[in-house]
């Protein structure tokens, strides 16, 4: 019983570390740091992994919508592994999906908004 218990401990644990732990090759840049020069390279597409109707409501001009769920199936008709992304998200954790995803493809260029009101 005392095995099943600290098994049970380590495994929440785990759990815990990989959901916060930050991710190689992500940055996290600032809303308002955005608009300033070489902060993210001018060739950037913008990610946006919003449903279709967060993004109708609110969009940055020029981005992408493709929703977290169906990104491993079409990230590769809009974007390419030597693409710099920012991706655009309503969540702290589906931003860092979003980049787990891309970076198992071979991206390694990423990054998220920190703080934005509205992607």
């Amino acid at each position: 019983m005392l095995i099943l218990i600290a098994l049970t401990g380590l495994f929440v644990m785990w759990f815990i570390y990989r959901r916060f732990s930050p991710l190689k090759n992500l940055t996290y840049v600032d809303e308002k740091a955005l608009n300033e020069k070489g902060v993210i390279p001018d060739s950037s597409k913008i990610l946006d992994v919003r449903d279709s109707t967060d993004y109708e409501k609110c969009h940055v001009d020029g981005s992408i919508n493709i929703s977290i769920g169906r990104l491993p199936y079409l990230w590769n008709k809009e974007l390419a592994p030597n693409d710099s992304v920012l991706i655009l998200s309503d969540s702290f954790y589906k931003s860092k999906k979003a980049a787990k995803i891309l970076k198992k493809h071979g991206f390694s260029q990423l990054f998220t908004v920190r703080n934005q009101q509205c992607a």
